[in-house]
């Protein structure tokens, strides 16, 4: 296999830094419209597509978890579950030996709406994915888990409490 020249790989990477930042400005900009077709803050949003996630996944989420996962004080995000309860969206429930543990439940009114919103980026996505072998799919997975690990590293490590950036 051909090594490629130094520039043709910082060129390579420019292009993948690239498109994962367009994914994730995508990801964001689906995300608002959610919100915007749900009547919500897009905050409130991001936190019910987590809520739902991690019901998929089997993992549901405490408020603590959630917190981490969309950057909110423990203040606002008890604020943020409030509205969403009043609306209907969520359920919080104690289902844990530790009766102090509350777990975050999609209510059954919303997971059919995020279904038919979310879907067809689900089937686009499969569709996607069904195009590389397994083997490929797990060296993209393997990427994406060292690249978030580096990110979730910095953002821990060096980008915590303004030690980094402007004045700092």
């Amino acid at each position: 296999m051909e090594t490629p020249e130094p520039g043709d790989l910082e060129a390579q990477r420019d292009r993948l830094m690239e498109g994962l930042r367009a994914y994730g400005a995508n990801y964001t900009e689906f995300t608002r419209r959610f919100a915007t077709w749900l009547g919500l803050h897009s905050t409130d949003a991001a936190a019910l597509a987590e809520i739902l996630y991690a019901e998929d996944k089997g993992t549901p989420l405490s408020p603590a978890r959630l917190g981490e996962r969309i950057s909110l004080t423990s203040g606002a995000t008890t604020i943020l579950l409030n509205r969403l309860e009043q609306a209907g969206h969520i359920v919080r429930s104690r289902e844990h030996t530790d009766g102090r543990v509350v777990t975050l439940r999609s209510s059954p009114d919303i997971r059919p709406r995020a279904m038919e919103f979310f879907g067809p980026y689900a089937e686009r996505m499969a569709t996607e994915m069904s195009r590389y072998t397994p083997e490929r799919l797990r060296e993209f997975e393997d990427f994406i888990t060292h690249i978030c690990g580096a990110m979730g590293a910095m953002l821990t490590d060096e980008y915590r409490a303004g030690r980094r950036g402007p004045g700092a």
